[in-house]
């Protein structure tokens, strides 16, 4: 399972990106590349904000940290 993002471009031309499963995580760029790079990274800190307060996080992720015995 994996956690997809989605890139559009703006009529300005610059691209941003979403990731359904993270609602809060929306984040521009320049170019499609940078847009991802972006998106990604701001992911990254929502999940770890999330696992820090003990706040649910997508079964992707818990599935990737899940504690073995």
């Amino acid at each position: 399972m994996s956690l997809a993002i989605e890139l559009e471009q703006e009529d300005d031309g610059r691209w941003f990106g979403i990731i359904s499963d993270l609602p809060s995580v929306m984040a521009y760029g320049p170019t499609r590349e940078e847009a991802a790079a972006a998106t990604r990274l701001l992911a990254m800190k929502v999940l770890a904000e999330r696992i820090e307060h003990g706040e649910d996080v997508p079964d992707a992720v818990a599935d990737l940290f899940a504690v073995r015995s």
